[in-house]
Parts: C-alpha cells; sequence; structure tokens
C-alpha cells in the first residue's frame, strides 16, 4: 500500500464524516453529530508520519464541539465510562486542557474500569477518582513513581535489561522491534519494579491483549476473571511475605495513618498493571518505525546526543496513542451547546497535540522545541502517573541503542510497516542494520 493510497482512505473534511442524529441525546444539535471512528485507531495505515490524517481536526473550520455516533463496542462501553452511548468530542488544545483541568465540570469517575464488565465494584485508584479523593492516593503512589525513585531504584534495573537486550542482537543485524524488543524490555522493567514473577510474563502479555485490543466482550471477560484472580493471590502472599517491591510497599502502605482496606489494595495494583504493560511498548515501537522509515532523525540524535530529552518529547507529541474521556458533572453551556450531567467527553489528543493554535509547524518533528507541553500523557491532577518512568526508559533506550548500534536502521524490504495509530499499534516491525 502506497502512501497516496492510505493517505486517500481518511476522510478530509467535516462533510465527510457528518453522521445522522439516530440514537443521539435531544439536547445535542443535529450540526454536530459525526463519526469519528477513524481517528480512534482502528483504522490501519503505512504513512511515515501515521497521524497525519488526523491534523486537520483541529483546524479553525471545525467546530469547538463534536459529537461521536454511539458505539456498540465492547472496548468503548468499557474503556470509555460509558462512551458507548455516545460522546462529545475536544479536538483543539484549548478545549482538550480545560477538559483535563476543569475538575469543577469534568469528572474521571467511570474511566477505563474494565472490571466493571465482570460486576467487580471496586474502583481504579487513582485514575477512576475525582479529586479530593483522587489527592491522597496520588501522593502516595507519587513516593514510588517520582523521580528521585526512579533514579535511585529503576534506573540501575533499566540500564542492565537494556545492555542485555540490545547486547543480544546488535550483532545480529535484525530485529523484530515491535515483537521481541518493545513489548518485551518495558514489561520486564514493570514486572521487576511491581515484584511479579518471570513466569508469568506471557499470561500477562495475553490477558492485556485481549482486554485492550481483542474487542471481545468473552475474551475481555476471559482475561478480567484471570488477571484480578491473580493479582488478589499475589496480594495475599505479599500480605503474608512482604518484600522491597512495590506492591509489597501498596499491601503494607498506610494513608494518613491507617492501613489500606482491601479494595483500595486491589483497585491501586489492578490500575498499575492496565497501564504498566502497553504504553510504553506502543511508543517505542511507533518512534523505531519513524526513525528507520525517516532516518534524518536518527541521524540528528545520534549525532547529538544532547537532543535526546528533547527527541522523546517529540516523539511523545507526535504519537500521542491514547484519548482519553472524562464525564460532565453538571449541566452547562459550552461553545453555544448545552452539556448534561453525566454527558461523555473524549479528547482527541492526536489533534490537539498538532494543533496550530499552539505548536509552530506542528507536523515538524522538532526536538528543540521549547513548551512542549503536549496531552500524550494526559494532562491536570489525571497526567501520567508513570510519566516519568516511562521518559527515563525511553531516553536510556535511545541512549543505549545509538551507543551499542553504530549502524543506520531501517525497516527490512519486503516486510509490512503498517502501524495502528493509537494504542493498538504495530504487531511486528523488522528492522535491520549492517553489522560491522
Amino acid at each position: 500500500m502506497s502512501e497516496l493510497v492510505a493517505a486517500t482512505t481518511f476522510p478530509r473534511s467535516l462533510d465527510e464524516i457528518r453522521a445522522d442524529s439516530d440514537g443521539v441525546p435531544p439536547h445535542v444539535p443535529k450540526d454536530r453529530v459525526v463519526d469519528i471512528s477513524f481517528a480512534m485507531g482502528g483504522v490501519p495505515n503505512d504513512l511515515v508520519d501515521p497521524y497525519e490524517p488526523f491534523q486537520w481536526l483541529s483546524g479553525k473550520d471545525i467546530p469547538r464541539l463534536l459529537y461521536n455516533k454511539p458505539s456498540m463496542s465492547a472496548m468503548a462501553a468499557a474503556a470509555g465510562g460509558g462512551m458507548g452511548n455516545g460522546n462529545w468530542v475536544v479536538s483543539h488544545y484549548e478545549d482538550i486542557d480545560r477538559v483535563y483541568c476543569d475538575n469543577e465540570h469534568f469528572s474521571n469517575k467511570g474511566t477505563a474500569e474494565f472490571q466493571r464488565l465482570i460486576g467487580e465494584t471496586f474502583p481504579s485508584i487513582p485514575l477512576g477518582l475525582d479529586p479530593p479523593e483522587h489527592t491522597q492516593y496520588r501522593m502516595f503512589l507519587t513516593q514510588f513513581l517520582g523521580p528521585a525513585t526512579i533514579t535511585r531504584v529503576m534506573e540501575p534495573m533499566i540500564r542492565q535489561v537494556l545492555d542485555e537486550m540490545i547486547g543480544e542482537i546488535k550483532d545480529k543485524g535484525e530485529v523484530d522491534m515491535a515483537w521481541d524488543f518493545a513489548r518485551v524490555f518495558p514489561v520486564r522493567i514493570f514486572m521487576g519494579m511491581m515484584g511479579f514473577p518471570r513466569e508469568m510474563f506471557d499470561d500477562f502479555l495475553e490477558w492485556e491483549w485481549n482486554i485492550l485490543h481483542s474487542n471481545s466482550l468473552e475474551k475481555m471477560q476471559w482475561a478480567l476473571t484471570n488477571v484480578l484472580k491473580f493479582l488478589r493471590g499475589f496480594i495475599a502472599e505479599k500480605e503474608a511475605n512482604p518484600d522491597e517491591f512495590l506492591t509489597s510497599s501498596i499491601v503494607h502502605g498506610k494513608i494518613k495513618g491507617r492501613a489500606l482496606t482491601e479494595d483500595e489494595k486491589i483497585g491501586m495494583v489492578w490500575f498499575l498493571w492496565l497501564g504498566g504493560l502497553d504504553t510504553v511498548a506502543a511508543t517505542i515501537a511507533q518512534m523505531f518505525r519513524r526513525m528507520a522509515l525517516q532516518p534524518e532523525i536518527q541521524r540528528m540524535i545520534r549525532n547529538d546526543p544532547s537532543l535526546i530529552n528533547g527527541a522523546v518529547e517529540e516523539f511523545f507529541r507526535t504519537q500521542p496513542i491514547l484519548s482519553s474521556g472524562r464525564r460532565a458533572h453538571k449541566d452547562f453551556e459550552w461553545h453555544g451547546c448545552q452539556i448534561k450531567a453525566g454527558d461523555s467527553f473524549s479528547c482527541l489528543n492526536p489533534a490537539g497535540n498538532f494543533d496550530p493554535a499552539r505548536f509552530e509547524n506542528p507536523r515538524v518533528f522538532d526536538p528543540t522545541r521549547k513548551g512542549n507541553r503536549h496531552f500524550t500523557l494526559v494532562g491536570g491532577v489525571h497526567s501520567c502517573l508513570g510519566g516519568h518512568l516511562a521518559r527515563r526508559e525511553l531516553r536510556m533506550l535511545l541512549e543505549t541503542w545509538f551507543r551499542l548500534i553504530p549502524g543506520e536502521f531501517r525497516v527490512k524490504p519486503g516486510t509490512d510497516s503498517t502501524v495502528f495509530p493509537g494504542l493498538l499499534s504495530i504487531r511486528n516491525l523488522h528492522l535491520v542494520w549492517d553489522v560491522k
């Protein structure tokens, strides 16, 4: 599939995505009803910049509020806290920022609570809570995931794993960067941090894939049952036999001097498990795909390692693998539309990160970009709790890769470079380089 063909498969104007208003709440203006399923990571392409087809959604001629048609998707219903019933869409930077930061009008309760598909009632902590309740749990977990702790505890582990994994492939001249590396590296770090047994690696990946990627209610429920059974058993084991790892620290932790309840323990461990397995893997695969297809980027970084920190932020900005949801707390008016309490919102990060009103030359990959406040790690009080760890993993990966592999890498001829522009990402990415 050529870039031209891939690009033309996506709509390019508001008229192309307008939809009928069947099933849409009566307070939603008919002219705001659209179908933006094409921008939700389910449609693959082979573009060098796979998010390019969505940039127009933050244009000046696009209404500041759209309304996405109801979806019957199991994923949408579970992950979006009711988005299966339809949802408002915000695609401009300023509006996304408000949704993430305005806790008076927007709530995060019910977001990504897949566990409810099997009748569980505990919240995902702290993601599924609002301030002020959210704050105490955020502060509790931050002590284990802040920059100082990452440097002291996690950095040696990251360095050891990277030296081992890249050392094993450097003289081979090729690797499946998605399946054999990106899928494995961050999960090894995460499991080491949590204290999970290495032998659970394959089970974890299978469960996680079925929860986030199968879009099959039966498979999601099967995986959820298995992972929660394991996590509860693991929590019980750590209650009896504490150790130095994060799960044990949570299990034996205290908030305001009191021990945690069983719902609090499983809510936090489950939230970390769900968020720790996939997002960095998807980012790595897309990062290396972009460098392979646009080699001037890898040359730039190789020639000037001081650009690595800025490059990581640009990879984040230009590869926003997640869009996040919220609910309206109350009735209010916004951009000429009546918002009702309980209405769902989807923040379209792939549009907000490319909003020309916020970013100069938004499609240009610029590792020297200043004030690069993107939404890939979300925003507001619910900004990614693992953001410090993710940044450190990616920075150290680039440092180690360019130190150990001197040759320029590229996509192996004849192999597929298709990407799902979102969390689904890339199943396989075969890279090759010349061995000296």
